[in-house]
């Protein structure tokens, strides 16, 4: 158990690295009341999860090590639920009605496509 929580926690620290990066990058390319950072690694994290998932599913491909590490650890860590609602609390309140509601629709039916899409890549190898 504590060297699944050691893998899962060296993944984690890298998806955080990364998702730090693709904040600071997407505010960078655009300075927009819109969450940019946030919703891009949502998406990007529902994509990869899903092709983790179905690697595991599908090949065995991924052991359990890997699956800790991939998808509990860089996931996790990379992807992130707390951000998405607090970004929705300060669109409320900032009174973007239009970027609250387009956050939630394109966050939910997109990451719900790259789970889709994502499995169903795999599956077709």
């Amino acid at each position: 158990m504590f060297k699944a929580m050691l893998i899962a926690g060296l993944g984690g620290f890298i998806g955080t690295c990364l998702r730090f990066l693709t904040g600071k990058f997407a505010h960078y390319l655009c300075n927009s009341a819109f969450p940019w950072g946030t919703f891009t690694v949502n998406v990007v994290g529902s994509f990869l999860i899903g092709i983790f998932f179905g690697m595991a599913e599908k090949t065995h491909l991924i052991s359990s090590s890997m699956n800790v590490f991939l998808i509990t650890g860089f996931c996790g860590g990379f992807t992130t639920f707390s951000s998405f609602s607090d970004d929705l609390f300060l669109l409320l309140q900032q009174k973007h009605g239009l970027y609250f509601g387009l956050y939630v629709v394109l966050s939910l039916l997109l990451g719900l496509a790259m789970v889709w899409l994502g499995r169903s890549l795999v599956k077709a190898a």
